[in-house]
């Protein structure tokens, strides 16, 4: 793992320092969006005061802090790998390039000690289940990785009940900003509540310390729904994803493919105003996400 200087040295100095994952540059945004929209997120998070840290993979090596050719490069190759943790180890033997998912880039962040981390949304427990076993990694690493991740929730397109569930089996801590619904990603209010909140960034920020000094070892998930204002109409999108949903039944699609097929399915029902609000998200999260690492380190 190769920490870039300029974090590495505002680690040092206990200067705000804030993780950014690399596939919604390498696999969630369209090129060249993709390439413009993380630009415009690091300066987002320079303008707050802090150090913005894009994590990704290069020939093998994890990058704790892309420089910006390397950042180009990753955002302009469309064969580039989607890694989870468990990928990093046979990339490094291989060589191979990719974007990091948030269970990879939470852990890549916590081994460089950094303690906030924002992300568009997090994975969760798939429709079905019950019988396919299909859930993110990203559940079970969060639940031994010490950190702040700032998220909209999880898509829609989700199990979002039996993702609450095993949050809280896994003793996820979850805390709504300013809210007491759970965020739905496209929407604001996925339908299912929080049971705790924070109201500011020094709060996210003395919960984490309290987390801390209590011993526990799971991070601290902030829900941080997109604004009211840049979501998708709820009634819209609630018929593009029953739609997307019985057209994946028709299809007879399951598995790992079943994920961007819906998210396709609603991107192509919503005229791509899906993605304009997915763009929302992460520059919301970030924002927030800038605002409690700079919290922690003062």
């Amino acid at each position: 793992m190769r920490i870039a200087h300029e974090v590495s040295d505002a680690l040092a100095a206990g200067r705000p320092v804030l993780a950014c994952e690399s596939t919604i540059v390498t696999h969630g945004l369209p090129r060249p969006r993709n390439l413009q929209v993380a630009r415009e997120a690091e300066e987002l998070v320079r303008s707050l005061g802090a150090v913005p840290a894009t994590i990704g993979v290069l020939d093998g090596e994890a990058v704790v802090g892309l420089s910006g050719a390397e950042l180009d490069r990753l955002a302009g190759d469309a064969g580039v790998a989607k890694l989870s943790a468990r990928d990093l180890p046979v990339a490094a033997v291989t060589g191979v390039s990719g974007g990091t998912t948030v269970a990879a880039t939470a852990h890549l962040a916590h081994r460089a000690g950094i303690r906030v981390f924002a992300t568009g949304g997090l994975g969760g427990v798939h429709r079905g289940a019950s019988t396919t076993f299909d859930e993110s990694a990203d559940l079970p690493a969060l639940a031994r990785l010490p950190i702040v991740v700032v998220s909209a929730g999880v898509k829609s397109v989700l199990d979002v009940p039996a993702t609450l569930e095993r949050l809280e089996t896994l003793g996820i801590p979850v805390a709504g900003y300013r809210t007491d619904a759970f965020p739905g990603f496209y929407v604001a209010d996925s339908g299912h509540p929080v049971t705790q909140r924070v109201e500011s960034p020094e709060q996210a920020a003395t919960a984490w310390r309290a987390a801390r000094e209590l011993g526990l070892d799971a991070a601290l998930l902030v829900a941080n729904p997109v604004p009211v204002e840049h979501q998708l109409p709820p009634a819209e999108h609630d018929a593009a994803l029953a739609d997307a949903l019985a057209a994946l039944g028709a299809a007879g699609i399951t598995g790992q493919d079943a994920t961007p097929f819906l998210l396709q399915r609603v991107r192509d029902a919503t005229g791509d105003r899906s993605l304009e609000v997915n763009v929302a998200v992460y520059r919301n999260n970030m924002t927030l996400g800038a605002r409690i690492a700079a919290a922690l380190a003062g």
